[in-house]
């Protein structure tokens, strides 16, 4: 199934998209989305069989999970992106953290912080937990954690990340920088999470092409490593890392103006298209 929230900012109503033009309004079986996943995807096909669907009129799509209980992110778990910013393959997943408030929709704007000179781009596999989780003991206990996977903007400022005290949080935490979506993939819909391509155009060049067969850790390990160290609630946010092609490994590096368009996706999980807009 593929989960989406429409509506004004705020405002959002959890649907499940049929196709391209239709859809199964869940807002009563909301609840049912984690607690109950097998109860609600009998009553979705129960609803679609009784034609109880309706069709898109132009609503805005948000991010298709409500704000999270936090958002955790993995740095340099791509090998090939590790090599174009110089660094060493981690030994073990690299940790950091975005607040819940930077989550916006697909198609929303990002707007650039005051302040900001290098403002920079990073597709990424995001994974959604399905239901608390603590002290995995393996990879199956960990793929049955995972509710879906989407697309994630992980948007940074790198003069913030890396030039004002060695905090990364610091270059992840502005306004609007986690666009998510447009849809949550259930984990049945994805033949192999460890063999999807990724891309990401910005005014129409494509900076980012890769694919999650060059992941240092995958999905399941990143979910069962960090289960030793903090409690995993329905609903959590995890960002797996970026491919080549951002900003920062250039020569000279390409950072981000108001104005810019970026597009992305990755395969079977829709695409994205973001502004960038001036500071407040």
């Amino acid at each position: 199934m593929k989960l989406m929230r429409i509506g004004d900012a705020g405002l959002e109503r959890p649907v499940v998209r049929v196709d391209d033009q239709t859809y199964v309004d869940v807002a009563d079986l909301e609840a049912l989305v984690f607690a109950a996943p097998g109860e609600f995807r009998q009553a979705v096909e129960q609803r679609i069989a009784e034609g109880r669907v309706r069709r898109f009129a132009g609503e805005r799509v948000g991010a298709p999970i409500p704000r999270p209980h936090q958002i955790l992110c993995i740095g340099l778990n791509y090998r090939d992106h590790a090599a174009e910013t110089g660094q060493a393959v981690p030994a073990e997943p690299i940790l950091f953290t975005k607040p819940p408030n930077t989550l916006v929709g697909p198609y929303d704007d990002v707007r650039q912080p005051r302040g900001s000179t290098k403002l920079d781009w990073e597709v990424e596999l995001g994974i959604v937990i399905g239901r608390r989780a603590s002290y995995l003991d393996d990879h199956a206990a960990a793929r049955e954690a995972i509710a879906g996977y989407l697309v994630s903007n992980d948007i940074s400022e790198r003069a913030f990340q890396m030039e004002r005290g060695g905090q990364w949080s610091k270059g992840k935490s502005a306004e609007t920088f986690n666009p998510a979506g447009p849809w949550l993939v259930t984990p049945d819909e994805i033949a192999d999470v460890s063999a999807l391509g990724l891309w990401l155009d910005v005014n129409g060049v494509r900076r980012q092409t890769g694919s999650t067969a060059t992941m240092v850790f995958d999905p399941y390990e990143i979910v069962r490593y960090l289960s030793q160290f903090l409690v995993l609630e329905p609903g959590d946010l995890i960002n797996t890392g970026t491919p080549p092609g951002v900003g920062m490994g250039f020569d000279p590096p390409v950072w981000l103006r108001p104005g810019d368009v970026m597009e992305l996706g990755i395969d079977g999980l829709g695409s994205q298209r973001q502004t960038v807009v001036a500071p407040r």
